[in-house]
């Protein structure tokens, strides 16, 4: 996995040395008013970054990619995006696809700044160029901010639903 740079951000390929930078990031109580939890503590955050890292469970068929959010600016981290890439089997009048459930997270701090658009743009771009076809991203129905990042990234709404958060998916043709 490598670096994905835009103007203002470096989308780092993730590391367990992150989780203390990345710590001060997600303290903020608010962040986990849509996505549920509360802030890590350290221990905790190396652990799941230790999980990230090494990849899913043996035997599945998915890709984990996970990247920081590093401000070029200031080098200060800011949050994280994330793909889940896998497999579609075509339907025999086209042949196999990937398809890619994508997510984002920005610090409280650093909200309102463009700097999730801009990331989340970066990793769809990024995606397509790798051969991704569909992409999408479940988003809570009461999380206007992600839903505009969603929307800038080249996502829309569907009617679908899962676990509560509605299905948003790419535009662009495969």
């Amino acid at each position: 996995m490598e670096p994905i740079r835009t103007d203002r951000l470096t989308l780092e390929p993730l590391s367990v040395e992150h989780a203390e930078e990345m710590l001060e990031v997600l303290a903020g109580p608010e962040l986990y008013t849509f996505i549920g939890g509360s802030p890590p503590t350290l221990p905790a955050l190396r652990a799941r970054y230790r999980q990230m890292v090494a990849g899913p469970p043996a035997g599945r068929p998915v890709g984990w990619l996970n990247w920081v959010i590093r401000q070029r600016q200031d080098e200060r981290l800011t949050g994280t995006v994330q793909a889940t890439i896998w497999p579609e089997p075509g339907d025999g009048s086209r042949p196999d696809f990937l398809r890619a459930s994508v997510a984002w997270v920005v610090g409280t701090r650093w909200q309102g700044r463009g700097i999730a658009t801009e990331a989340a743009r970066a990793l769809v771009a990024w995606l397509r160029e790798c051969g991704v076809t569909a992409i999408m991203a479940t988003i809570h129905p009461g999380n206007a901010a992600s839903a505009t990042v969603a929307r800038r990234a080249g996502l829309m709404p569907t009617a679908d639903v899962i676990d509560d958060e509605i299905v948003w998916v790419s535009t662009a043709k495969p």
